[in-house]
């Protein structure tokens, strides 16, 4: 399976039958390395909660390729209003997909909305991270979130085979609690997101690196556009 990371938080899976993107924040995005329209065809989209930088450009792609997305309940009434395929899920909650099946977790972060590119406002809603299973890899991608001691029923219940953890600090989880979560879950490799966007949220990856690297494991800390093979 194929991970592909375009910068912030925007990650793409795809294991060559079935594509999933996960809070595609694109245009307006001042690292991501492609425009909108290069994304490649989806067939899901995942949206962790209702910040612009998170549910993106998903109405667009959306549209674009038929897609469906995957979110919490309160965001389905606004995507269904935009057109959309929509399948709610709510923190704790799973649902089988064809190309894998998806969990719901929790995150602890701001939950209001933004407005889209039409000036609409979101509506309130919960954030949640997702375990994507995937052609029998489980990816953890936490969206935004501070560090929880509950991550540890994760790695008790999953095999992470690969973690996408915040690192950027001031809005998420920084490098040390990142670190900490990677461990808790238990993941074997870990991919920072969320960082170098902005100033604000700049983060050394060689520290986080080396943290990851001594609980024996790996962090790929890829620049936007670059992907990794998980096997």
């Amino acid at each position: 399976m194929l991970l592909t990371f375009y910068g912030h938080s925007a990650v793409l899976l795809s294991d060559g039958k079935h594509t999933v993107i996960v809070d595609p924040y694109i245009s307006g995005n001042p690292v991501a390395p492609v425009k909108s329209s290069e994304v490649p065809k989806v067939d899901y989209i995942l949206v962790t909660h209702g910040h612009a930088d998170h549910f993106g450009d998903s109405v667009a792609l959306g549209k674009r390729d038929g897609a469906t997305i995957i979110c919490t309940w309160e965001l389905k009434k606004y995507f269904e209003g935009k057109g959309l395929k929509v399948h709610a899920l709510s923190t704790g909650g799973g649902h089988d997909f064809p190309f894998g099946r998806v969990k719901a977790t929790i995150a602890f972060h701001g939950c209001g909305g933004d407005a889209d590119a039409d000036g609409d406002i979101l509506p309130p809603n919960s954030p949640v991270g997702y375990v994507i299973t995937i052609g029998k890899r489980n990816i953890y991608h936490a969206g935004d979130t501070a560090l929880f001691s509950d991550m540890k029923l994760i790695g008790e219940r999953y095999q992470i085979h690969c973690a996408c953890l915040p690192i950027g600090d001031n809005f998420t989880m920084g490098p040390d609690d990142a670190a900490l979560a990677c461990d808790f879950v238990k993941a074997e490799r870990v991919v920072p997101i969320h960082y170098d966007t902005w100033d604000i949220i700049h983060s050394d990856t060689r520290i986080f690196q080396y943290k990851i690297e001594k609980q024996g494991r790996k962090a790929y800390c890829l620049k936007p556009g670059e992907g990794i093979d998980i096997p």
